[in-house]
Formats: structure tokens, C-alpha cells, sequence
């Protein structure tokens, strides 16, 4: 449809007038729904009427008429009168859908600038829950860091080096062991990052017989960036070692897989 035709064809002013049947009334309605430019033109023309009423301060309705017909381009001759003090659709009438399809529009961009604010409180608390995470990591590392320097600095700590064992005599470990708190604390930056689905697995050794028993799987070492973990340890160890097994270890160590062993020295 040629829109621009459309509005210049006059039914626009016929549609404003009321003098339309229901079903150009329909038809008009939805245009202007369809097109911006329909509806403004219609805005346009109400807004000439209610500009020409407010013009004349006289109460006669015939010369009222008279002044609408002519801006409108009817011909006085026209024996055909438009009757505008009860249109079956006034000007009123479609001024009021006009505004609420103004008033629709406001409330769409309402609703999705609430939408939006929605969003970004959202991402607002993500964030300040990521920082608060990332702050208590912090707070957690330097508690860890100070436990690891008081243990490296107390004269009570045993401290057990692992050399690298047949195939793997590149790489090495050590222990600190704080008997006073069956723990062990595990210094494994000398290994290399496990292949996938193996894993690291520490034992703690008595030499005779020789026994090994499991202290656990080290599942995080890629992750663990400074390679120390601390392991509980209430056994009486003779000596430590680390072997490569599958994930989820080991019943008894793979010693073909041993990477480093080291005893714990008598003194």
C-alpha cells in the first residue's frame, strides 16, 4: 500500500470526522498501529480541529461547521452534512486510542527499563559476591602463607627431602613434618603435572618390614599453584614417597611409578 497516497486521499479527515463505516474505522485504526506516519498525520488533523474550536469564542454549531468543512476542502454546496455534535466516532474518541497507544508504548519502555535494572542489580551482586569470594581466597592464602613460614622457621619441624627415583631422577620433593600435629606439609613444586586420569599418591613408609601406608591422593596439583599441601599424617614414618597412580589411587604403590623417595633422617 502506498501510504503517502493514502493520507493524501482524504479519508484520513473523513476518519477524524466520524463519518466512516465500522469497517474503514477498523481498517484506519489499524494502520495507524501499523504506521508511525498514519497515526501522526491523524494526531495532526484532531489537533487542527480542536485549534479551529478554540479559535471562535461564537456558540453557533452551523457556523462551527461551516469553519470545519472548509479546512477540511468540502465543498459548502455539498448537500451532504457532516454532523459533528453526536459522530457515531468523534474526534475525542480516537484522540483517547491515540493516547492509549501512546500511553502502551510508555509502559512497554517502562517495563523494559525495569527489565534492565533488573539485570544490572543482578550483575551488581554477582560481582560484589565474586569480590567477596575472591577476598576471603585472599584472606585464606595469607593464613596459609603464615602457617607454612612458621613452619619453615620452627627448629622442632622434620624436614624429609624426596630424590628423584630410576626414570624420574629429574624430578624431586620435600617434607616438613610437625609431629606434634600429625600433619605433613608437602613441598611438590619439583614434579611435573600428572598425565590425564593419573594422579599423585603419598605414602608414608616403615622400613621393616617395609609397609607403605596410603596418606592420600593429591586430586588439585594442576590447579594448586604453589604445589604445598598440607596432609594428615599420625603414622610413625620412616619415610615418605610418591608414586603415579590412577585416579582415585591405589591400594598398594606402583613402584615402577615411583617418582620420589626419601628417608626420614635419625637425628
Amino acid at each position: 500500500m502506498d501510504i503517502k497516497a493514502y493520507i493524501e486521499s482524504g479519508i484520513l479527515e473523513l476518519y477524524v470526522a466520524g463519518t466512516l463505516s465500522e469497517k474503514e474505522n477498523e481498517e484506519v485504526y489499524a494502520l495507524m498501529q501499523k504506521h508511525p506516519e498514519v497515526l501522526q498525520e491523524v494526531l495532526e488533523i484532531e489537533a487542527a480541529i480542536v485549534k479551529l474550536t478554540a479559535s471562535t469564542s461564537q456558540r453557533d454549531n452551523n457556523h462551527i461547521l461551516q469553519r470545519i468543512k472548509q479546512s477540511l476542502g468540502f465543498d459548502s454546496d455539498d448537500s451532504k452534512v457532516i454532523s459533528i455534535a453526536k459522530p457515531k466516532y468523534n474526534w475525542i474518541t480516537y484522540a483517547g486510542w491515540a493516547a492509549s497507544v501512546v500511553l502502551a508504548a510508555g509502559l512497554l519502555w517502562t517495563v523494559n527499563q525495569n527489565n534492565q535494572l533488573q539485570t544490572d542489580i543482578q550483575v551488581a551482586e554477582t560481582q560484589q559476591d565474586l569480590l567477596e569470594t575472591q577476598i576471603e581466597n585472599s584472606k585464606n592464602s595469607l593464613e596459609h602463607a603464615n602457617v607454612l613460614i612458621s613452619v619453615l622457621r620452627d627448629d622442632n619441624i622434620t624436614k624429609v627431602p624426596l630424590a628423584g627415583q630410576g626414570n624420574f631422577a629429574s624430578t624431586y620433593a620435600k617434607v616438613y613434618w610437625d609431629k606434634n600435629s600429625d600433619r605433613i606439609f608437602l613441598d611438590a613444586q619439583g614434579l611435573p603435572d600428572p598425565p590425564e586420569g593419573k594422579v599423585y599418591q603419598v605414602w608414608s613408609l616403615t622400613l621393616t618390614p617395609l609397609t607403605p601406608t596410603s596418606l592420600g591422593t593429591i586430586d588439585r596439583f594442576t590447579a594448586d599453584a604453589n604445589k604445598i599441601f598440607e596432609i594428615e599424617n599420625a603414622n610413625e614414618s620412616e619415610a615418605f614417597g610418591i608414586t603415579l597412580e590412577p585416579a582415585g589411587g591405589s591400594a598398594t604403590p606402583t613402584m615402577d611409578q615411583l617418582y620420589t623417595l626419601g628417608v626420614v633422617s635419625a637425628g
